[in-house]
């Protein structure tokens, strides 16, 4: 059986070219273009958030090599201090006990209290002692300042023993020390308070 009793005319030969390509390019425009652009756009938007990140980590290194910097030059100058890990309380009696050796008399608290504040603790020592005169009751203190250990003094009050002149009679020194200590490599016992955080 004949399906075309005739030949196509040059007008219908056209118009099937032009439907041919038509229907080649809806499929190129729906198989290729339109998923490639799908993809370009993706790409361009994941460029862009790694662009941020990159930023970001750019940023941030660049704050860390600052505060490597500054640490390099404190320990460059002499001026480190350790946060020992919980417990440190028996060092840190040790230290008050052979700086203040050399007073003429020396009370300070040998059961602290202790403060924490998520993985900081706070260990605060409350000191009297007399020393022979003003400049040796700064250099006891200086060396408690410069020791190996973080401690901020506090509540220094001096006072002459005689009522005279503070740099050549007997002063008694009442202060506060307070020892920095932090949970990291820290084991927790009986004597940790509960965070202030988490107490609130």
């Amino acid at each position: 059986m004949k399906v075309l009793s005739r030949d196509f005319t040059l007008m219908e030969k056209i118009l099937i070219v032009v439907l041919c390509l038509l229907l080649v390019g809806l499929a190129y425009f729906q198989f290729v273009d339109k998923p490639v652009r799908k993809n370009i756009a993706a790409a361009k938007a994941e460029q862009e958030a790694l662009d941020l990140e990159l930023t970001t980590l750019q940023t941030r290194l660049d704050r860390m090599h600052k505060m490597q910097s500054e640490v390099d030059e404190i320990i460059a100058n002499g001026n480190a201090s350790e946060m020992a890990s919980y417990n440190n309380s028996p060092a840190e009696l040790k230290l008050l006990s052979d700086i203040f050796r050399q007073a003429q008399r020396c009370n300070y608290s040998t059961n602290p209290q202790v403060t924490r504040s998520g993985d900081q603790i706070r260990r605060i020592f409350t000191i009297q002692f007399t020393a022979k005169d003003f400049k040796s009751a700064q250099s006891m203190l200086k060396q408690l300042a410069e020791n190996h250990f973080r401690v901020l003094i506090g509540d220094i009050s001096y006072s002459s023993i005689s009522n005279g002149t503070l740099n050549k009679d007997q002063v008694t020194v009442n202060a506060t020390a307070t020892f920095y200590e932090t949970m990291v490599g820290g084991v927790a016992d009986d004597g940790l308070p509960v965070s202030e955080a988490a107490a609130s």
